[in-house]
């Protein structure tokens, strides 16, 4: 059976849409053949994808110290539809911050414990100045949470 991993992004610049690529690369990896992987910008996603999908990752910069108000809305629109269907859902969640990250990360942290999601693996913050490393790392991400969901860990 095809798992469906969906991948919710924000990416308002060049490199925040390296990120949500490298996401969707790691996840499509060649090796990884069960699992089918759909990817959306928070204002294209609803209650429907995530009731659609075996595992979600989240991508969002920092703004203000909290997430991007697309993906704010996103969760805003989806929470009440999807409270009760989707716990336990695999998630991971990356965040692109200028500064320090904790702010957004402890928001989205907030709202996976309501909707009683399960963390895959920790959130991954990537911090300061931009880095190419950083798209490894979210490449990482995107195929560690593919094959633990093709493998049935998650």
């Amino acid at each position: 059976m095809v798992k469906r991993l969906l991948i919710v992004a924000h990416a308002p610049s060049p490199n925040t849409l390296r990120l949500r690529e490298a996401a969707e690369r790691g996840a499509r990896h060649p090796d990884i053949e069960g699992v089918e992987v759909v990817v959306k910008a928070p204002l294209e996603a609803g209650p429907e994808d995530i009731r659609g999908c075996d595992a979600i990752l989240l991508g969002t910069t920092e703004n203000l110290g909290y997430m991007s108000g697309a993906l704010k809305d996103f969760f805003d629109r989806s929470y009440y539809p999807v409270l009760e269907a989707t716990q336990g859902l695999p998630c991971a969640l990356y965040v692109r911050a200028g500064h320090d990250g904790t702010g957004t990360r402890r928001a989205v942290e907030g709202i996976v414990t309501g909707l009683r999601w399960r963390w895959a693996q920790e959130p991954l913050v990537l911090r300061g100045d931009w880095q190419e490393a950083f798209v490894d790392q979210v490449e990482e991400l995107g195929l560690t949470l593919a094959a633990g969901l093709e493998a049935g860990v998650l």
